[in-house]
């Protein structure tokens, strides 16, 4: 019910005239004001109504900066030999391609790869004597004279071999790990004769194995390596590393350091990248004369969750340093095409907030954001309000949301600096405005 105190009210509100209009304009207003209240003011009608009405949506103009994407990535391929490498599990950021051919140089043509035969030597012979898990010793092998002859064979070539004594028995975890580890041509041919019955045997049988897995473009002549007719692709090389990472005893072995074993003695890995960055495998292979290779398996921790796991092969490398080089720049690249973005601090502006009654304020952000994206990952950035309750100063109106990728982050937004309420004469005077 309105009263006479609100007429008062009003009359405070209005606008006062100019006196250069003289006393008829105040006068009519007043008319007008006493005729209204008295046809609306006893049953609350329009004063109450207005008062009360749902005040107009404000207006937000959006300043949010946009954000300039981060540095393209420029990943370290080799000028010379072949390099590929592919990434699963960063389809999001990489593309849905990673896990083919992500970064690849020198192309696909097939070419000797040496030692790394002996990691097809022993997927082999687990296929065809398996192992129940990278704990089970698994069956004895005794060597015969034949084999431990194998010693003097291969030294007089100048390949790798491990100590083999007269009638030495070993289990075939440990005569493959003797033969993965450090390399041992004498334990490479051993393993398969015994296996197989003679190494002309085990090629039938890997050439087999090689049909039934895909790796049609990968040639097995020998269990060593030694001999440059073994040879293969890139492409068939990197398939091969990810079925020897789902072996569980190859892949226990091929992240094994060292191992003593009773006979060969202390043997270590010639891999000597095994934990740096993320490195866990698999095989190297050399044949001098720039032929040095190394097919390599990673999970590579770059901040954006779990890590990614990253097969390659580095093949044709001058060196064993080179080649180890090469697959540490790349792999380091790669890392570091992944980086934090700085979106905002707290307290930036990003925009400002007006009301249809004239009064305005600023938004800011409440926290500080960052982002991390892959490479020049463009950032879109998104902005929205909801009608102030109260239009106090440190009000939450709303959220701003960055996007990059697969990665999101928002903050909050807050009114800086109060709005005033509208006044009761504007609420009269601007029905078609309330709600």
């Amino acid at each position: 019910m309105s009263t006479l105190a609100d007429f008062h009210d009003l009359l405070d509100d209005a606008p006062r005239e100019p006196q250069s209009n003289g006393r008829a304009g105040r006068i009519a207003l007043i008319v007008f004001l006493v005729v209204t209240f008295l046809v609306l003011g006893g049953s609350g009608g329009y004063v109450w109504w207005a008062s009360s009405a749902a005040l107009p949506a404000p207006i937000v103009t959006s300043q949010a900066p946009a954000v300039a994407a981060g540095p393209a990535a420029s990943l370290a391929l080799p000028s010379g030999g072949q390099m590929l490498m592919s990434v699963e599990g960063g389809e999001t950021y990489l593309g849905p391609d990673a896990a083919g051919a992500f970064a690849s140089s020198g192309g696909n043509d097939p070419r000797p790869i040496a030692s790394i035969a002996k990691l097809i030597t022993a997927l082999v012979i687990l296929d065809a004597h398996p192992l129940d898990g990278p704990d089970d010793a698994g069956p004895t092998i005794a060597f015969t004279e034949a084999d431990t002859d194998l010693y003097d064979q291969f030294y007089v070539q100048d390949a790798v071999i491990a100590k083999m004594p007269d009638g030495l028995t070993l289990s075939l975890h440990d005569s493959l790990a003797t033969m993965l580890l450090p390399s041992a041509a004498n334990y490479a041919v051993a393993n398969a004769r015994w296996a197989f019955g003679s190494e002309s045997a085990y090629a039938q049988a890997a050439r087999t194995w090689l049909s039934a897995n895909g790796l049609n473009d990968t040639r097995i002549v020998d269990a060593t390596g030694l001999d440059d007719r073994n040879t293969s692709t890139p492409n068939d090389l990197v398939a091969l590393g990810r079925i020897a990472a789902g072996n569980p005893v190859v892949a226990r072995l091929a992240a094994t350091e060292w191992i003593t074993v009773e006979g060969p003695g202390y043997v270590t890995n010639t891999n000597d990248l095994l934990g740096t960055l993320g490195i866990t495998g698999m095989k190297t292979g050399n044949l001098g004369d720039g032929t040095f290779n190394l097919l390599f398996t990673s999970t590579l921790d770059v901040g954006v969750g779990g890590p990614l796991n990253i097969t390659g092969v580095r093949l044709g490398g001058e060196t064993h340093d080179s080649t180890d080089d090469d697959v540490v720049r790349l792999l380091q690249s790669l890392q570091d095409g992944f980086h934090d973005l700085s979106l905002g601090t707290v307290g930036d502006d990003v925009g400002t907030i007006s009301t249809p009654w004239g009064s305005e304020a600023s938004l800011v952000l409440t926290r500080t954001a960052a982002l991390r994206t892959w490479s020049d990952t463009p950032v879109a950035v998104n902005l929205d309000t909801v009608t102030p309750q109260n239009y106090a100063d440190g009000e939450v109106v709303g959220t701003v949301t960055w996007t990059a990728g697969p990665e999101t982050t928002s903050s909050d937004v807050k009114i800086k600096g109060a709005i005033a309420e509208p006044t009761l004469w504007w609420r009269l005077t601007h029905p078609t405005e309330l709600g």
